[in-house]
């Protein structure tokens, strides 16, 4: 559970704390030194880290390498390092790793929101959240790579509804003033991706 200072303090402001607790639930981690590394879809064991210098330096160690997460949000290190020498002690202090972790994530909602046609029925937010969480995990999101994509801007679609979408926690005037496209709904209820499929 994740501390409402902490939250109000650093979190991205387009998120609500309640998006903000169930993206880190999600798709973070409950400690701030953790470090998680991939290679080739494969799982390294590293060792734990037990100061924000040790974390640091195992993420330096395979930034470049391999796919590094690192934190609460289990941010993706090496995104926009040229130098893994750069990386900051401060990528693994809360705040900050918060920070930046919830306007990543705001980007992505909002790169998964215009895919949908940024609709305003909150019953579709809980699958946007959804596949934004796995494009947070995979680094992907219909074949584009999110964490360089540039932000399409707009209103993440978040500010008037609960993650669970239930909307119960709504607040008037939130709402975007965009006018759903009706044509879109439903239509992305199932998505299989046969790109990798021989095909082209």
């Amino acid at each position: 559970m994740l501390d409402a200072t902490l939250i109000k303090d650093c979190a991205d402001p387009s998120l609500k704390p309640a998006i903000v607790e169930q993206f880190v639930t999600a798709g973070g981690s409950a400690d701030p030194l953790a470090v998680t590394v991939r290679s080739g879809g494969l799982l390294i064991l590293v060792p734990g880290a037990k100061s924000a210098d040790e974390a640091i330096a195992i993420v330096r160690q395979y930034a470049g390498k391999a796919v590094v997460r690192v934190g609460l949000t289990q941010f993706p290190a090496g995104v926009g390092v040229k130098d893994p020498a750069d990386l900051k002690p401060d990528l693994v202090e809360p705040c900050e790793n918060l920070r930046k972790g919830t306007a990543m994530f705001a980007k992505i909602l909002r790169i998964v929101g215009k895919w949908y046609g940024n609709p305003t029925n909150d019953d579709v937010f809980p699958q946007i959240f959804e596949d934004a969480v796995y494009a947070w995990k995979t680094g992907e999101f219909e074949g584009v790579g999110v964490f360089q994509a540039p932000d399409p801007g707009g209103n993440t679609g978040t500010r008037n509804v609960s993650p669970s979408g239930d909307g119960s926690d709504s607040h008037p005037g939130d709402a975007t003033a965009e006018t759903p496209d009706a044509s879109k709904f439903g239509s992305a209820e199932i998505r299989i991706d046969l790109s990798r499929i021989g095909g082209k």
